[in-house]
């Protein structure tokens, strides 16, 4: 029975209704969310004709997660965080449908798209710190990793299969089905977040009424050398070594510029993310979380560095697979730690840095990537890049020795009442 344990563990599923709808929930709304997102890129691409324009999409997204992303984390700890993401997911799906109806109109207008799209992106990022609490409030604490772990499959699945799904229904019925199915995805999605029980933070009275959060929400991050260092683990990895701006350049430089080969390079990552989700079962088991985050992580800086050196295509394409291998289960780690080490009554704010640095740190990664290619080459911000973060995370492993020593909690202990002592060391 022990060949079992190196698979994903399904546990979560069938243990916890709960936690079984919100996942196939999320795994539609994802694989919605990938379809309107080629759909975004081909219309403005078809209005346009202009790289500007389809930057500018990245404006209209950026912007409303950041700054929404971290008013949702004060939100989702001062009112029940269920009540939080059905209000959000009701305006992603009002913004669906404006997209949805625009497409129909033969809409010739991008600021109205884009409009469109930020309304949509800042539900999502208003509801996502406290929809990223809800894991460890449905599942005992051994089980949170293996939730999150299958959490991330679904969302590899969807990037990989999303953009050739989008494709074929553009395709065949155009730009207003492809946001119809956005629509319906997230439809489901709120489905499931209806079924959920009440999540109120903890110190909500039982009318479920707003209260003040509890203080020092943000300096609890700084207080806890796990949070912490969890955190600047990832920040290392994707600001120094996030290497997705240069795939273009290398593509062109040693392999002729084929588009399919580009396309080779971005599904490589998502195989090895997938892979190492359906082999997650291990992972998840283990209780040294902090350590295999920080080790996965040096392990994706190592294998983007031997990107930047391969020469023949399968060395390549084998490079970006172990370093999609290493992100999921630096991933999944990571959010496991946080939830499990944060105390209930901050989670949202917590989650909302979490989140922050999660869409910002790529982005950031991806510009200075492409300007240190700019100058030198992309060899070298690659080699540069992986090499560095390999640095950064051992400097982190070194400083934060309780992240290095952190160990999952028992499933004997209660969230809940985990929640409630921390909270109480934290203030005191």
């Amino acid at each position: 029975m022990r060949w079992r344990v190196r698979f994903l563990d399904t546990r979560p599923l069938r243990s916890s209704r709960p936690f079984r709808d919100l996942w196939i929930g999320s795994s539609a709304s994802q694989l919605g969310g990938q379809t309107a997102t080629v759909a975004v890129l081909a219309q403005v691409w078809d209005l346009t004709g202009s790289p500007v324009g389809t930057g500018a999409i990245g404006l209209a997204t950026g912007l409303p997660m950041v700054l929404f992303g971290l008013f949702g984390g004060t939100l989702a700890d001062s009112v029940d965080r269920r009540a939080v993401v059905r209000a959000t997911t009701a305006g992603q799906l009002l913004a669906a449908a404006g997209l949805c109806a625009q497409a129909l109109a033969d809409n010739r207008n991008v600021p109205l798209l884009l409009a469109l799209v930020a309304i949509g992106t800042a539900c999502g990022a208003l509801g996502a710190p406290a929809r990223r609490t809800f894991p460890v409030r449905l599942l005992p604490s051994d089980q949170v990793a293996a939730g999150l772990a299958l959490t991330n499959v679904s969302f590899q699945a969807a990037m990989l299969a999303g953009p050739a799904l989008a494709g074929l229904i553009i395709a065949r019925w155009g730009f207003p089905a492809a946001y119809a199915a956005q629509a319906m995805a997230v439809a489901v999605s709120m489905l499931a977040v209806i079924r959920l029980p009440a999540m109120k933070p903890e110190g909500v009275d039982a009318s479920g009424g707003r209260r003040r959060p509890e203080r020092g929400g943000w300096g609890i991050i700084f207080r806890r050398p796990t949070l912490w260092g969890s955190m600047a683990t990832d920040l290392s990895a994707t600001l120094l070594a996030m290497p997705i701006a240069l795939f273009p350049l290398v593509n062109e430089i040693r392999f002729e510029g084929s588009p399919q080969t580009l396309g080779f390079f971005l599904s490589a990552v998502a195989v090895g993310g997938i892979t190492a989700g359906l082999l997650s079962g291990t992972v998840t088991r283990w209780r040294r979380g902090g350590l295999v985050q920080l080790t996965a992580a040096c392990v994706w800086g190592v294998a983007l560095a031997g990107f930047g050196l391969a020469g023949p295509l399968w060395l390549a394409l084998g490079c970006l697979a172990v370093a999609g291998a290493a992100d999921t289960v630096s991933v999944v780690t990571r959010s496991a730690l946080v939830q499990l080490e944060t105390p209930d009554a901050y989670r949202g704010r917590v989650s909302s840095v979490e989140h922050v640095i999660g869409v910002a740190g790529p982005e950031l990664g991806n510009f200075r990537g492409g300007l240190l290619a700019s100058v030198t080459s992309a060899s070298f911000s690659l080699v540069a890049g992986g090499l560095s973060a390999v640095l950064a995370i051992a400097a982190v492993a070194v400083a934060s020795a309780p992240l290095r020593a952190y160990r999952t909690p028992s499933a004997s202990a209660e969230p809940t009442a985990r929640g409630v002592a921390d909270a109480a060391t934290a203030a005191g």
